[in-house]
Formats: C-alpha cells, sequence, structure tokens
C-alpha cells in the first residue's frame, strides 16, 4: 500500500491523484491544495458558464472547494473524481441559481408598484432612441431570449446549456449531473418545449 507523508511540503506535481485524494482525506491540506490547483480553472471555467457573472461564478467558485473539502470522505473512487468534482460544482450551481431567484422574486413582488411596474420599467434608455432600428431589434430578441431562459428550472437549463453550448451527450450529461440519460433527455424535452412556446411567434 501506497504511503507518503509530506507534510509542510509541497507535492510533486506528478504524483498520482488518488495518493492526493488519499492524503486529502485523511485531512492533509497540502494535498487537498494540490487537488485543488490541479482542477481549479476547470472549476471556474464551469462556474461562469452556468452562473453567466463573474462575480457569482468566483462566489460559487470558493463554496464549491469549501463542499469539496467538507464531503471528500464520501468519494469511493467509483468514477473519476473530474466527474465527482464537477456533479458537486454543478450542485453549488444549482443551489445558486435557485437562492438567487428566490431572491429576486422576493424583491420584485416588494418592490411591485400598485399599477403593477416594476422599478426598472419606468426608467427609460435615451441610448436606445439613437440607436439604428436593427440594433433594437437584435437587443429586442437577446432580450426575450434570455427571459425565455428564465422559465427553465435551473436544471433544465443546466441541461439545456450543456447540451447546445457544450455539445454533450446525453449520457455524459446524466453522469455530469447524477441522473440518468433519460432523465437528461426529458428534462432536455421540457427545456425545449418550454422555450418554442415563449419563442414561437419569433419564427413567423
Amino acid at each position: 500500500m501506497e504511503t507518503v507523508s509530506v507534510a509542510n511540503q509541497a507535492w510533486p506535481e506528478a504524483l498520482s491523484e488518488k495518493t492526493l485524494i488519499r492524503a486529502a482525506q485523511r485531512q492533509d491540506h497540502d494535498a487537498f491544495e494540490q487537488l485543488v490547483r490541479r482542477y481549479d480553472r476547470s472549476v471556474l471555467r464551469v462556474a461562469l458558464h452556468l452562473l453567466r457573472s463573474e462575480e457569482d461564478a468566483r462566489d460559487a467558485y470558493q463554496e464549491i472547494f469549501l463542499r469539496t473539502y467538507r464531503s471528500l470522505n464520501s468519494f469511493r473512487f467509483q468514477c473519476s473524481f473530474h466527474t465527482w468534482l464537477y456533479r458537486v460544482a454543478t450542485n453549488v450551481c444549482l443551489d445558486f441559481l435557485r437562492r438567487k431567484r428566490a431572491h429576486r422574486d422576493r424583491w420584485t413582488a416588494a418592490e411591485t408598484s400598485a399599477e403593477g411596474l416594476g422599478p426598472l420599467d419606468t426608467v427609460s434608455d435615451e441610448r436606445a432612441s439613437s440607436n439604428p432600428d436593427s440594433i433594437l431589434a437584435c437587443r429586442d430578441t437577446a432580450g426575450r431570449i434570455a427571459k425565455a431562459l428564465e422559465l427553465l428550472t435551473p436544471k433544465e437549463r443546466m441541461v439545456f446549456e450543456l447540451k447546445h453550448y457544450e455539445g454533450l451527450r446525453l449520457r455524459v450529461i446524466g453522469d455530469r449531473l447524477a441522473i440518468s440519460e433519460e432523465a437528461a433527455k426529458n428534462c432536455l424535452f421540457r427545456a425545449h418545449r418550454k422555450l418554442r412556446a415563449a419563442l414561437k411567434d419569433m419564427s413567423r
């Protein structure tokens, strides 16, 4: 059995991932820091892709590795560490999106006026009036698509983006989200149906 004791010294870059994980499970902070360095860019990229905000992604990044550290003992090497870490990252991002949506809904309900107008509905955008019609049309289209995507649940949006933005197969999406391929397929079907209904007049 491989045993390595390297307290208070740097872990070699070439050391096997399995060795690092087992050491980190024994509360070796240096080993865990080495794992973070190996995957920090990948995790941040996932958070940026799913949350679409650099500030939100950096907040989620911290939470992802905190949750990873706390739950590392539950990793049993039944899948690759990258796949397991991706699941942790997507679950954190899902939680983040749910909290953000709940906060936004509460804020909207509190700030909506008696006439039913939100605080931003009465703010004019003078820059828009000086733009060409084509730019206005593009902005309107982008706005409608963004609003349509908000109609999706966090999981539906995640499956949709992993499929159409990253080009992943449904089986891979299922593995990453810890759901079956059939569940991923059904989730994607619901997302497509909602988006078609929301944007149906744009195809005319």
